[in-house]
């Protein structure tokens, strides 16, 4: 059975000329319709969430993108296009043009490799061992798709690790996440892709991580940053306050003098560093300086005396 030629961007909905960052929206939208959890037992929605996974596969790859906008649905065998290309150069024939992809060329292909060859013997050159041989296309061993998911990780996931259940429609796969995650890694799951055509490997599973944020911290990297208030006194005199980690509230000291706005750093108490088991991040406390509202007589006698003191 031929494999005809399809248009990747027609798949996503996107232009010829459509950014990465374009693709890869198109793709997220579109992803998030047909996945399976969303259309459980819809076959047709199975194979159209499978067709938009192949058509990122390539598009949201620049280099893959590059090859496909090049020889189209051939650019798997895009190195023994090009050496066949050069084989007809130096036969004298000024090279030929690509197979009916996106990029056009002076050739239109839609049929196996077997059909090819005949083009190929017409300008004294072979095709990566073709030559002679009638061995069509579809009979070549070739690595199955590559399959890509999202998963969203809260903040405790993302600081204890998760443990998931991916459906792929075919099969589920449990997937464990390491410590320290996070916003926009993509994980690679080797094997766990299509499988493989005629006995090639199986392709892989590619999963993009989304995380969720705390409202106690604003992250960067593995370091996290955080506000530590402290009362007047403790700022002027040096003392301890309480201040959040991912692990807890603890106690940290606050040096004599502190002024409001100072960060200080407490080291390995930020977040896992990912991949690097035993390795944190710090965190970082800004001060914020509380006055009090509200004041006794015998307060505000004493903070009279402190400020003659000053005079």
């Amino acid at each position: 059975m031929e494999e005809k030629f399809k248009d990747y961007y027609k798949i996503l909905g996107v232009s010829k000329d459509a950014t990465q960052d374009q693709i890869k929206k198109a793709y997220r939208k579109l992803a998030r319709k047909y996945h399976p959890d969303r259309n459980k037992g819809d076959k047709a929605a199975e194979e159209k969430f499978k067709e938009i996974n192949e058509a990122y596969e390539v598009l949201g790859n620049e280099e893959n993108r590059r090859k496909y906008d090049e020889v189209g649905m051939y650019w798997r065998q895009y190195d023994e296009y090009k050496k066949a290309q050069e084989q007809a150069k130096q036969a004298g024939f000024g090279g030929f043009g690509g197979f009916g992809g996106p990029g056009g060329g002076s050739y239109h292909f839609e049929g196996d490799l077997g059909d090819l060859e005949d083009i190929f013997n017409m300008f004294g050159g072979g095709f990566g061992g073709f030559t002679g041989q009638r061995t069509r296309y579809t009979n070549m061993p070739r690595k199955g798709r590559d399959y890509r998911a999202e998963m969203t990780l809260s903040f405790d996931e993302v600081v204890n690790g998760a443990t998931r259940i991916i459906d792929l429609g075919h099969k589920k796969i449990r997937v464990r996440i390491k410590p320290g995650a996070y916003d926009g890694q993509v994980i690679k799951i080797p094997g766990k892709g299509a499988p493989g055509i005629n006995g090639g490997p199986a392709g892989d599973l590619y999963i993009t991580i989304h995380t969720e944020g705390d409202p106690r911290f604003v992250r960067k990297g593995s370091d996290l940053y955080t506000t530590v208030e402290v009362d007047d006194l403790t700022a002027v005199l040096g003392g301890k306050a309480m201040v959040d980690t991912p692990a807890g509230k603890i106690q940290m000291t606050i040096p004599a003098g502190t002024s409001c706005g100072k960060t200080l750093r407490i080291r390995g108490k930020g977040l896992p560093v990912y991949g690097q088991p035993g390795q944190f991040g710090d965190l970082y406390a800004t001060v914020k300086i509380i006055v009090p509202k509200h004041l006794t007589d015998e307060e505000k006698k004493l903070y009279e005396q402190l400020k003659k003191l000053r005079k």
